[in-house]
Formats: structure tokens, C-alpha cells, sequence
């Protein structure tokens, strides 16, 4: 769904080199400390410094407002550029564009925030997500916790049970119940900036991988002013963005990680090549070329298809669309994931080893969180009506 025209006067924007290059130099700088970000399972703060200093962060801001008014497949190909170095800084990243998508989409409407986005350029904000909550766990369209309004003032206090980089973030977006009465489907997004909030921590983060995204559980205690709901409910907010964005975007870090292990296989293949003779694995990298071809033909495949319906709410908000790009997440996690263990198995001992430079053991247990976010099991159960009711395509161009 294209921003909302305003009359809002078009600033200049100053000359940058391309995303790509500026993606290109951020994730160096991300490859050199993602060891060491994983080891202590520490937040990426070199790499958060580099996208800052590339101006990274607020590129789907409109051009009106001082941003690039970056696509969604801009975002996925930085996406993409950034986990092929760092796992949890394309995931971060990722994450971070989901929310300023929903901001850029539909909040033009909102001068507080029309005014927020220009901040998100100008001072390069980070956002954190909340919509895990209590024991609603993985269920984004429901939840517990309202907004209540009292003395011209909104106040929230909510069970987050992940917030991802929340302790490093600049502002919250999160979801809530409209009121203390409404169902639980019934919600708003908020964005609640440092200043509006405090985080109680109450679970850590020791995990197999995707250390560095520091996804801690928090109690959140926050207040702000009823100018930062978004306009509008979340519903429609949640099926012509959030879970396209969420579903591209985390797929472009997915590639990314996959692309990062065939990388070292390829380089363990032609060591090998060099010494004379080609190791018994070349099977297995020959499956993970093709798994990584087909998986970056899914995501640019379905890329290609919300941005043909971009301009059509209804057409995103249907079921045909949202079976697509709900299924786009269960094939994209799958794929990367078989991506990565072919690699894996092409290298043998010295791709399974942590101490060599063609090691594969990081990339393998970060792609492994990939299934679980929003399990795909919950995922597939969901679209069973969905799946039984859809026709069988009568060739294969259909």
C-alpha cells in the first residue's frame, strides 16, 4: 500500500552512493565483529554505528519527508547484503524495517507522525517490536494488555515476553487491545519513543543462535500522548503490511545466511580444487547452489507479487495473497535451512569445526531460528481452510 499523498513540502536530499554500496560497507563492518557478537551473545553495536553512519536506517521514509522512499526490495536486498555477514545484524535490520514500513504506510495521515519520520532520517532512530506477549506467545492478532486513557494521556503495561534489541532500541512499536473492553483482536499500533517507557527485564536471551539480537523479555511500562496510535485499527495495518514486510524482509536475511555458508563451501571446493582433487562433498554443494537459487526465485517471485497489488488493499488483505505470503515464510525458512546443512556436509570436518575459515557452525544455528519465528507449525494450521478451499492451477504458468 503506497503512502498517502500530503502537502508536505519536498526537502533535497543530499547525494549518497546506492543502498547496495553503502549496504556493501555496513556489512563489512558487520563481518568483522559477528564472531565476537555471537561468542558473548552481545549486541552488534559496530555494525548498528554503520548503518547509522551509511544513513541506512530510515531509508523507506518518502522523499518529502527526507528519506529515500526505499522499496520493499531495496530493504530485502540490504536485508540480504547484511546476513550474508551477520546473522543477527540482518535480523535486527530486518525487524527494524518491518515497524518503519507500518510507519511510512500508514501514518502520513498523522502529523506526530509524519514528525516521527523525519526524526527516523535525521537521527537515525532504531525500532524495536513488540507484539510477543504473555501467553499469547507467537499470535500477533491478539492481545492482552490495553491502551487506557486517562487525563488526556495513554498508558500501557504489558507482559513482553521478546522484545528483540529492546534495551538498544530508540522506540517501541508495539501492539495493544484498543481499550480495557475490546476483544483482543480488536488493536492499535503504538509507537512509544525511550523517553515514553521503561523496560523491566524479566527473561534472558542464552540461545543456540541469533545471539546478537538480544531478544530479552521485558515488563513494559509506558505513556505517551493518544497522537501516537497510529490511525486507524491494526488489523488491515497487520494483512497489507506487517506480515508482507515481516515475511520478505526476515526471507532476504534468511538468503543471505544461506548465500554466507555456500560462500565458504565454495571456498573449502576450490582449496580443495587447488590441491588436486575435489572433495566427496561436491554433491552437496552442487544441492546448495541450486537450494539458494531457488530459494532467492521464491522471494523475488513473491516480491514481484505484492508489488503488483501494492496499490490494492483488498487484494493484499485477501486470501489468496495472504495464503502466498504466509507460505513464503514456511518455504523460505525451510530452504535456507536445508540450504545451510548441504553446505554444511559439501565442507565435512572443516565446515563443522568452529576454528577454520570455511566453518559453517554459526551460520547453521542462526538459520535454525528461522522455522520458530512464528513456528511454521502455527503458521500451517492456520491456512488449512485456506489451503483446502484453493484451486489446483491448470498449468504451470497459472
Amino acid at each position: 500500500m503506497a503512502p498517502t499523498q500530503t502537502a508536505v513540502q519536498k526537502v533535497s536530499l543530499p547525494v549518497r552512493d546506492s543502498l547496495a554500496v553503502r549496504a556493501v560497507r555496513a556489512a563489512e563492518i558487520a563481518a568483522a565483529h559477528a564472531d565476537q557478537v555471537d561468542a558473548n551473545s552481545r549486541f552488534p553495536q559496530e555494525a548498528l554505528d554503520a548503518l547509522r553512519q551509511e544513513k541506512l536506517l530510515g531509508i523507506m521514509v518518502p522523499e518529502q519527508l527526507g528519506g529515500e522512499q526505499a522499496s520493499f526490495a531495496d530493504v530485502v536486498d540490504v536485508c540480504y547484503t547484511l546476513g550474508r555477514a551477520c546473522s543477527s545484524t540482518g535480523m535486527i535490520y530486518a525487524m527494524h524495517q518491518v515497524k518503519a514500513a507500518c510507519i511510512t504506510h500508514h501514518g502520513m495521515d498523522s502529523q506526530w507522525h509524519r514528525d516521527f519520520m523525519v526524526r527516523m532520517v535525521d537521527d537515525q532512530l532504531l525500532l524495536a517490536s513488540s507484539t510477543t506477549e504473555g501467553k499469547g506467545g507467537g499470535n500477533v492478532r491478539s492481545s492482552e494488555a490495553p491502551v487506557e486513557h486517562i487525563d488526556g494521556r495513554i498508558h500501557l503495561v504489558r507482559d513482553a515476553s521478546v522484545i528483540s534489541y529492546g534495551a538498544q532500541a530508540d522506540a517501541v512499536v508495539t501492539t495493544a487491545r484498543r481499550a480495557a473492553d475490546a476483544d483482543a483482536s480488536d488493536q492499535v499500533l503504538v509507537v512509544f519513543e525511550k523517553q515514553n517507557y521503561a523496560l523491566e527485564k524479566t527473561i534472558g536471551w542464552d540461545t543456540l543462535g541469533m545471539r546478537g539480537t538480544c531478544s530479552t523479555g521485558f515488563n513494559l511500562k509506558a505513556m505517551g500522548s493518544p497522537k501516537q496510535i497510529l490511525p486507524g485499527a491494526y488489523a488491515p495495518i497487520h494483512a497489507q503490511t506487517m506480515v508482507p514486510a515481516s515475511h520478505l524482509m526476515w526471507s532476504g536475511n534468511w538468503a543471505g545466511i544461506a548465500a554466507g555458508a555456500v560462500d565458504r563451501a565454495k571456498k573449502f571446493m576450490r582449496k580443495a580444487q587447488r590441491a588436486g582433487s575435489l572433495p566427496p562433498g561436491v554433491p552437496h554443494f552442487t544441492r546448495a547452489l541450486a537450494n539458494l537459487r531457488a530459494l532467492r526465485a521464491l522471494i523475488a517471485a513473491t516480491l514481484k507479487r505484492y508489488e503488483t497489488l501494492a496499490g490494492d488493499p483488498q487484494a493484499l488483505s485477501g486470501v489468496d495473497f495472504q495464503t502466498a505470503i504466509n507460505l513464503l515464510k514456511v518455504d523460505a525458512s525451510e530452504l535456507a535451512v536445508e540450504t545451510v546443512l548441504n553446505a554444511m556436509r559439501a565442507t565435512g570436518l572443516s565446515g563443522y569445526r568452529n576454528d577454520t575459515d570455511v566453518s559453517i557452525g554459526r551460520a547453521l544455528r542462526d538459520v535454525l531460528s528461522s522455522p520458530i519465528m512464528i513456528n511454521n507449525d502455527r503458521i500451517l494450521a492456520s491456512l488449512e481452510s485456506a489451503t483446502l478451499l484453493s484451486d489446483i492451477p491448470a498449468s504451470v504458468r497459472d
